[in-house]
């Protein structure tokens, strides 16, 4: 470059938490192999700051869901309303009572098993 400057590459700034630096990897990983853009979506949804992850609440899930769909919240599942349905919801997290209210009727899994079971991703939903 002229005038001593130099060449900056954009490179994405690491996460303090190995576990979370492991999954965004992992899915940008899988989104390269099974050329499945759901899992490069979610791993950028994840590189933003922590204060904008995704706070979904279970009205919510219950309003945009169909019986036995699976879905993915980028994010921390809360229980602040009910759900009637049988659904496999994968998350980040999920509060105490979220995660035994789902666990009636449906299944609670973390990202990372549900990137195993559907390398593809498909037929499944991102709630926000």
């Amino acid at each position: 470059m002229a005038n001593g400057e130099s060449e900056k590459k954009m490179r994405r700034k690491r996460k303090t938490n190995p576990q979370l630096d492991k999954l965004i990897d992992d899915l940008n990983r899988n989104a390269r192999e099974s050329s499945a853009p759901i899992w490069r979506d979610i791993a950028k949804r994840l590189e933003r700051p922590r204060r904008n992850y995704a706070e979904v609440n279970l009205s919510r899930i219950n309003r945009y869901s169909n019986a036995n769909d699976t879905l993915l919240v980028p994010g921390k599942v809360l229980s602040a309303g009910a759900i009637d349905k049988p659904v496999t919801v994968a998350a980040l997290g999920f509060s105490k009572s979220a995660y035994e209210k789902i666990s009636n009727g449906g299944k609670c899994i973390r990202i990372e098993e549900l990137i195993k079971a559907n390398p593809k991703g498909s037929g499944v939903k991102i709630i926000v």
